[in-house]
């Protein structure tokens, strides 16, 4: 960290709560022209630029940002950064792309060096695209996980991983043993999990993939590690759905197979819950396990549709993710439009301030991390990203003309993509984008 305290200036947007439909201004900090003080890798304070500047000494170095937006980091609950080189690998449905492109590519991590030159370069797209901490699959190699997080700790990143568990309904050489998913995991926790800021999650890969026998080595893993988290897929694709059925021919649900081996609970994020039923969405909510909503995947793949209505009315807490290499894109506000488009197809609405809250605050809060990160908060670590409203000549035209915050942010979400990502901060230093203009406080 920087020795003393660092100053930016611009536009700030934070959440407080979930905005809704967007007209409950209380749920969101907002100055059009604010100040962050970071200190030590944390905000110290922020407010109207006056006022913070009015605070500090005069020969203090003040990083103007101009009239671009500052806002926490995104959060994306759910990627996969082994398939970082399957993007775009055709757009077959879900169980055909996994035998055809996904496990081909996931059979080169076990190869240290390979799954470290992975590592890096997701590491560096995700700051590229203002993601700042991330859910993430690695494979079912033990040396995935350690090259991501050796990576990941290198950078001082908050991330979240596992390594994936799967015994049957896979290719042998990407299957392991309900023996060596409960050796492997154990060993894996106890070298990541906690250290600095870096966390486990318990990773089985889907239901059809993990026999009983394993599904009960995730349960005792998560009993044991009750902080860790709990990550997998559910009800993402109709042949998926029949395929659970057949085996598992005693669950009442898919959401009831995980259920049933205590997999449910606080920081349980499970991704897609494309095809659950009211008593599915209501046991979620009541759990406090947490969808993630991956649109740019559910729409590539053909899935289906995300029901943002009905998981409200359940209660069901839900962000939104990216699904590399499912999804289309690592850049999250691609990933807002194309959940605003899905919320349209079924004739519901997400609104623009609803959805950067849902890839902020909202994020944070399903992974139980809220007290870290997701706000320009006194006390949270300064993950932060600016956005730059004339990344582009129609973004400027057209964020010139905005009348209000929600059309500026609807603006970004529809026109904004990796160009508008003007820089990304870690723990206050900065990690990607050109360095912003500096200069002394009272020039403010």
């Amino acid at each position: 960290m920087a020795a003393g305290p660092l100053v930016h200036r611009g536009q700030i947007l934070s959440f407080v709560a979930d905005p809704g439909d967007g007209a409950d201004t209380a749920s969101y900090k907002h100055f059009p022209d604010g100040a962050i003080i970071v200190d030590d890798g944390r905000i110290a304070a922020l407010g109207p630029a006056d006022a913070i500047l009015s605070q500090l000494p005069r020969d203090i170095v003040v990083t103007d940002h101009g009239h671009n937006l500052l806002l926490p980091g995104f959060i994306d609950n759910h990627i996969h950064y082994a398939q970082s080189d399957v993007i775009g690998a055709g757009g077959r449905q879900l169980l055909d792309w996994l035998n055809d492109y996904t496990f081909v590519e996931e059979r080169r991590f076990g190869d240290p060096r390979h799954a470290l030159e992975v590592a890096d370069f997701f590491f560096d797209e995700l700051a590229r695209n203002g993601t700042t901490t991330a859910l993430v699959f690695c494979t079912v190699h033990p040396e995935s996980v350690d090259a991501f997080f050796g990576a990941a700790a290198r950078r001082r990143l908050r991330m979240i991983a596992g390594k994936v568990l799967m015994d049957r309904n896979a290719p042998a050489d990407l299957c392991d043993s309900p023996a060596a998913a409960d050796a492997e995991s154990r060993a894996l926790l106890e070298r990541w999990h906690g250290q600095d800021r870096l966390h486990y999650a318990i990773t089985p890969r889907f239901a059809p993939t993990s026999s009983p026998a394993q599904l009960q080595v995730a349960a005792t893993l998560a009993q044991e590690f009750p902080d860790a988290f709990i990550h997998s897929h559910l009800a993402e694709n109709h042949a998926e759905m029949r395929w659970v059925e057949e085996l598992f021919p005693t669950a009442r649900s898919y959401l009831d197979v995980y259920d049933g081996y205590g997999l449910l609970r606080e920081r349980a994020i499970y991704a897609h819950c494309i095809y659950l039923d009211e008593t599915d969405r209501r046991r979620m909510a009541a759990s406090g396990a947490a969808a993630a909503f991956c649109p740019t995947s559910n729409l590539y793949l053909g899935s289906g549709l995300f029901d943002l209505a009905a998981s409200d009315a359940a209660g069901m807490q839900f962000s939104v993710a990216t699904d590399v290499g499912g999804g289309s894109s690592f850049n999250m506000l691609r990933t807002l439009d194309e959940a605003r488009k899905v919320a349209r197809l079924q004739g519901e609405d997400l609104s623009p301030l609803r959805a950067f809250y849902l890839a902020t605050h909202g994020a944070a809060r399903c992974l139980r991390l809220d007290s870290h990160i997701g706000q320009l908060e006194p006390g949270r670590e300064a993950d932060f990203i600016v956005l730059d409203l004339q990344a582009t000549p129609l973004i400027a035209r057209r964020t010139a003309a905005a009348q209000s915050l929600s059309d500026t942010l609807r603006i970004l979400m529809t026109l904004g993509d990796d160009r508008a990502i003007k820089a990304t901060y870690i723990l206050g230093r900065q990690v990607h984008g050109a360095p912003a203009t500096a200069g002394m406080s009272r020039g403010a």
